[in-house]
């Protein structure tokens, strides 16, 4: 049997040839293979991976603040302006000059449409409220120039709304003493007549 033809043979050399490169980039290309399985270096791990306890987001609420009840008490324009209390929430410990600063605040919008009003100006500021001396039950409220200000029969309902306020908070039996700006005044009870103080319930509720 002859042998292929040159120009045959000639052309069968040249396609080996062009494989060889082929075959050797396939199998440079493959993936390695190996026995076992083997641990991946730290350093090529991605960035927090290895960290045990992942950052994580949060948001600092604050604290909620604790709230204690009060009475204050307002004039009820559908009673005769009979004293009339109202529930209000103050931070704890309930402290006088935050009641009676409540107090000057005046009835909320809803109040006011339930024929709540008050006597007290709005300007009207809490200077300080404490028993003087502690444990004498009686107590000094200062009040800024604004309260000295109120006029007419407002002045005895404000004293009023005053007392009635302490005495609901520090108990029965305290009496009010009132100064302006640090000075001590006379007011007017229920009877018409001017007092240095201490006043009492019983002094302003009307006979």
């Amino acid at each position: 049997m002859s042998g292929p033809a040159p120009g045959r043979a000639r052309r069968w050399r040249l396609a080996v040839l062009c494989l060889l490169p082929v075959a050797a980039l396939a199998t440079g290309c493959a993936l390695p293979t190996q026995g076992s399985p083997s641990a991946i270096p730290a350093s090529r791990v991605p960035f927090n991976l290895l960290d045990p306890h992942p950052p994580t987001t949060t948001t600092t609420q604050p604290k909620p603040s604790s709230y204690v009840g009060a009475k204050v008490y307002f004039l009820n324009a559908k009673a005769n302006d009979a004293l009339t209390p109202a529930d209000r929430l103050v931070s704890a410990p309930a402290q006088l000059p935050a009641i009676i600063t409540t107090l000057v605040s005046g009835p909320s919008s809803g109040e006011s449409a339930q024929g709540l009003t008050t006597a007290i100006p709005s300007d009207v500021v809490v200077l300080s409220a404490a028993e003087t001396p502690p444990g004498s039950n009686v107590v000094t409220v200062n009040f800024s120039t604004a309260f000295g200000q109120i006029t007419g029969t407002a002045t005895e309902q404000a004293v009023a709304q005053v007392v009635t306020t302490v005495v609901n908070e520090i108990g029965p039996g305290t009496g009010i003493v009132f100064e302006i700006n640090g000075t001590h005044t006379s007011v007017p009870i229920a009877n018409g007549s001017q007092v240095a103080g201490p006043v009492y319930l019983l002094d302003v509720i009307a006979p």
